[in-house]
C-alpha cells in the first residue's frame, strides 16, 4: 500500500464526509448487535439448556478472547491489505453466527455461535478508524467518533429489542437469530452498493504536503514501534477497566436486579436498552466536548465519575426496585459523555501511520476486559451476590479515570510523541 497513489479529498467535502460516517456508523451498529447476539437470550438458553451464569459468562469469554486476539492481530491486516476486504469478511462472519446459534443443539453449539461472532468482530475498530481517519475531514472527525460511538451503542440497544420481540412474535428463540442473520447480509449489500465511500485506498483529507511527510515517517519505523508508547499501553488499559463495567451492565445488570428486587421479566431484559439509549444521547453531546475541549482526560473523568457514582448506590443497595434501574439507565448518560474524547484521545496518542495496529491493540483491551470480567461476575451471581457486580463496575470506573489521566499526561495534552525506532 505505501506503493499506491493517493488522491486527496477535499477538506470541505461535506457529502463525501457524511456518506463515509453513516457507512462505517451502520457497520459499527452492527459489530455491537452481534456483541448481544447472546446475552439477552439468557434467560432462554437457560430454560432449554439448564445452563448456570458461570457457563453463561464463559460464553461472552469465547466471544472476547477471540476478538481481542484477533483485534490486535487485524490492525496489522488492516495497516497491509486495506480496511474494506476486512470489513466484508467480518460482517459474513456474523451471520454465520446467528445461523450457527440457530441451529446450535446445546451448549457446545452456543459456544461455536460466540466463536464466530467473536471472530467477526475482531477487526472492526481498526477497520472503522481507518476509515473515519483516511476518508473524513479533520473539523468533523469528534463528530464523526460521536457518531461512530452513537451507533454502537444503538447496535447495542437494538439487540435486546430485535430477539425479544421476534422471540415473543414467533415463540421461538431459534427464529429470533435465524431472523439475526440477515442483519449483516443487509448491511454488507449496502456496503458493497456504496464501496467507494468505505476504500481508505482513495487516501486521506489531509493536504497534500502533509501526506508527502507521513510516508517518510512511516518507512524509518518498525512496524512494531508503537508499542513502546506509554500512551498506547495506557489506552490499553483505559479500555480495559471501562469494559468491566460495561460487561457488568450488559451482561448481568438485568438479572441482577431481577433476583435482588423482582423486577418483571420484560423490565430487566431492556434495561441494557435504556443505558444504551442514554449513552447514545451522552455521546452525541459528547462529540461536541471532545472538539472544544483541551483537556480531555477532564471530560473522561467527570463523565466516568458521575456514572460509576450512580453504578455505587444501586450497589450498596440504598435506592430500589424500579429507582435502582433508572439509576443504571442514567448511568449510560456518564458513560456515552466520556466517549469521543476517549476516541480523540487515542488519535492523538497514535503516531502517523499506525492507525489500524494502534486502534487494534487499545480496543483489544475491551475485549480483555469482557473477557476476564464476565466469568468473575458470573460466579457472584451463583454465589447469591448480584448487587456487588455493581460494586465492581463503579470500582472499576475509578481505575479507568486514572489511566485517563495518565494518557493525558503522557500525550502532553494533545500531542502524541513520535514513536520509538526499534533496531
Amino acid at each position: 500500500m505505501s506503493h499506491m497513489q493517493v488522491r486527496p479529498l477535499s477538506d470541505g467535502s461535506r457529502g463525501q464526509d457524511v456518506q463515509t460516517i453513516g457507512l462505517i456508523g451502520l457497520a459499527h451498529g452492527t459489530s455491537h448487535f452481534f456483541h448481544m447476539l447472546l446475552p439477552p437470550m439468557f434467560p432462554w438458553l437457560i430454560d432449554a439448556f439448564g445452563l448456570n451464569y458461570s457457563q453463561l459468562g464463559l460464553l461472552v469469554s469465547v466471544f472476547f478472547v477471540i476478538s481481542g486476539t484477533g483485534q490486535a492481530l487485524a490492525g496489522f491486516l488492516v495497516d497491509r491489505v486495506g480496511a474494506r476486504p476486512v470489513l466484508y469478511a467480518a460482517l459474513v462472519c456474523f451471520a454465520a453466527a446467528a445461523i450457527a446459534a440457530a441451529v446450535a443443539p446445546g451448549y457446545g453449539g452456543l459456544m461455536v455461535a460466540a466463536a464466530l461472532a467473536g471472530l467477526g468482530n475482531a477487526p472492526f475498530h481498526p477497520v472503522d478508524f481507518t476509515i473515519l481517519n483516511k476518508r473524513v475531514s479533520q473539523g468533523r472527525l469528534g463528530h464523526a467518533f460521536s457518531v461512530h460511538g452513537i451507533s454502537g451503542n444503538l447496535g447495542w440497544a437494538s439487540a435486546p429489542v430485535f430477539l425479544l420481540g421476534v422471540t415473543t412474535a414467533t415463540g421461538s428463540w431459534r427464529a429470533a437469530y435465524s431472523a439475526a442473520a440477515l442483519v449483516p447480509l443487509a448491511v454488507l449489500a449496502i456496503l458493497i452498493w456504496q464501496r467507494r465511500a468505505v476504500d481508505d485506498r482513495l487516501g486521506s483529507w489531509a493536504p497534500p504536503a502533509e501526506q508527502r511527510d507521513r510516508p517518510a515517517a512511516v518507512v524509518s519505523e518498525h512496524p512494531m514501534a508503537f508499542l513502546r508508547l506509554p500512551s498506547v499501553w495506557l489506552c490499553f488499559s483505559f479500555f480495559f477497566w471501562t469494559t468491566v463495567t460495561l460487561s457488568a451492565v450488559q451482561s448481568f445488570a438485568g438479572p441482577a436486579l431481577l433476583i435482588s428486587y423482582g423486577l418483571p421479566k420484560a423490565w430487566s431484559s431492556m434495561l441494557v436498552t435504556g443505558y444504551m439509549i442514554c449513552g447514545a444521547v451522552g455521546m452525541l453531546l459528547g462529540g461536541f466536548l471532545a472538539v472544544r475541549a483541551e483537556r480531555l482526560e477532564r471530560v473522561i473523568a467527570a463523565s466516568l465519575l458521575t456514572c460509576g457514582l450512580l453504578l455505587l448506590l444501586v450497589g450498596l443497595g440504598w435506592v430500589q426496585g424500579v429507582a435502582a434501574a433508572w439509576l443504571v439507565i442514567l448511568a449510560g448518560l456518564g458513560s456515552g459523555l466520556a466517549g469521543p474524547s476517549r476516541d480523540m484521545l487515542i488519535k492523538r496518542a497514535a503516531p502517523a501511520g499506525a492507525t489500524g495496529r494502534v486502534y487494534g491493540t487499545v480496543y483489544s483491551g475491551l475485549d480483555l476486559g469482557f473477557a476476564l470480567a464476565a466469568p468473575v461476575l458470573g460466579a457472584l451471581m451463583d454465589r447469591g451476590q448480584p448487587l456487588a457486580i455493581f460494586l465492581v463496575g463503579a470500582g472499576a470506573l475509578v481505575v479507568g479515570v486514572a489511566s485517563a489521566a495518565w494518557v493525558g499526561r503522557a500525550v502532553g495534552g494533545g500531542r502524541a510523541r513520535p514513536a520509538a525506532k526499534m533496531a
